[in-house]
């Protein structure tokens, strides 16, 4: 027998939070998705100024951080990113036109082991997605251990 751990709206609420709470702290407009287990959204907000066009690649970030298990970063990074020119994934995002991101911004969300869900971050340069990203794993974090305490 197998668990099955499922983030809630009230999870999602309490990452996008803090997420919007850390993005107003360094400046930067986010757009902001959670998504669960099965890489659909959960949850999605587009702070005020935050561009339009950050809606859908948050969404890809999302996307792609739950369904492929991994933060979508790690496709890119030198020198065995994956995806890079020559390595074995090289094209991976061909895969999902439009729904598979190979840049900075999307997060998979872990509990006991099982990812149960994907943040992506989407509005500021590369180290702000990262830190607001950050943010909502460290709140959902931070319920759980408040839960646990229980």
């Amino acid at each position: 027998m197998h668990t099955v751990y499922r983030l809630t709206l009230a999870d999602a609420l309490i990452m996008l939070e803090a997420a919007e709470a850390e993005a107003e702290r360094i400046g930067v407009r986010e757009t902001l998705c959670i998504s669960d287990e099965g890489a659909h959204p959960i949850a999605l907000h587009r702070m005020t100024g935050a561009r339009l066009t950050g809606v859908e690649i948050a969404i890809a970030k999302a996307f792609t951080a739950a369904g492929h298990q991994r933060a979508t970063h790690l496709f890119n990074e030198p020198p065995n990113g994956p995806a890079l020119p020559g390595n074995e994934a090289f094209g991976i995002q061909q895969t999902h036109p439009g729904r598979f991101a190979v840049f900075v911004g999307g997060f998979p969300i872990v509990h006991q082991g099982q990812v149960v869900g994907g943040v992506g971050v989407s509005g500021g340069n590369g180290e702000q997605d990262k830190a607001v990203g950050a943010a909502a794993l460290a709140a959902f974090e931070s319920k759980i251990a408040g839960s646990a305490a229980n």
